[in-house]
């Protein structure tokens, strides 16, 4: 093959394709290389503007940092130090906090176990196990004279715990009140003591009517009972008990009587 340059006239189809896959490969390569410069560019430019922005930031101490009112570096030298700006520390709001007043010492305390289960005003120092015991709501009804929407429906709501039935855990818990909140209670129903007890001696009175009703009740039909029992009706025919046989010499005739109902049977004897 000779040395100098083909014309294209001369080219094949396959010398040709070719050519023009080697200029758009060095096409793309150059634009790769400028694109790439110009990638470099701006990540040097944007390092330089972090550098920049660092060097102008104050670190606060309180977990921020404060940018630089002038926005430059105060001084060129390396050791120079950036004088931080005077911060202003405004006052806290004043939190109040109301304490409670103990019914029994009359002093102040934050919270006590009895506040905290039934909202009683009492605090620990002051509880007693005696005067402030529980109540179950079975033996508050029954000693009160109380209601279930007493408890639950009438304004405020008596607070409770929940405990485990101690005759068998497999029924159902068991709800505690505070006697003293009970009692309460049942002066806003009842409206006094006195009118309470009326209330229990009536509830016992009728108790015992009805006992002696119920009771009344069942002897007679037990009496009933026994007279059915007793009694039959004879359904049989009457029986004649005749006397001693008497003879009639005007009729020849012999007679008896029955010494029940007074029947004459009267015979002859052959």
């Amino acid at each position: 093959m000779d040395s100098k340059e083909l014309s294209p006239s001369k080219l094949t189809p396959a010398q040709r394709e070719r050519i023009e896959r080697n200029k758009k490969r060095a096409e793309l390569l150059r634009k790769s290389r400028v694109t790439k410069r110009t990638h470099e560019k701006d990540k040097e430019r944007n390092l330089e503007a972090n550098v920049q922005r660092t060097a102008v930031e104050i670190d606060t101490g309180a977990g921020f940092f404060l940018e630089d009112s002038v926005g430059e570096v105060r001084s060129s030298t390396k050791d120079a130090r950036i004088d931080p700006p005077k911060i202003v520390h405004e006052p806290g709001p004043v939190i109040e906090v109301d304490n409670l007043l103990c019914e029994e010492c009359e002093k102040e305390f934050l919270d006590s176990y009895l506040y905290k289960t039934f909202s009683f005003p009492v605090c620990d120092r002051c509880r007693d196990e005696e005067k402030h015991s529980l109540i179950t709501k079975t033996d508050a009804k029954n000693e009160f004279l109380l209601k279930d929407e007493d408890f639950d429906k009438r304004e405020p709501e008596l607070e409770f715990i929940l405990r485990k039935n101690p005759h068998n855990p497999r029924w159902g818990d068991m709800k505690l009140f505070l006697r003293l909140q009970v009692y309460k209670r049942a002066m806003e129903v009842w409206g006094s003591e006195a009118k309470l007890q009326e209330a229990k001696e009536e509830r016992i009175d009728n108790r015992e009517k009805a006992k002696q009703k119920k009771f009344n009740k069942k002897l007679k039909e037990l009496r009933m009972s026994v007279r059915s029992s007793l009694w039959r009706k004879n359904l049989s025919g009457h029986q004649h008990e005749f006397g001693d046989e008497e003879y009639d010499e005007d009729e020849d005739m012999y007679s008896k009587t029955c010494c029940t109902c007074g029947h004459i049977w009267s015979y002859e004897k052959m």
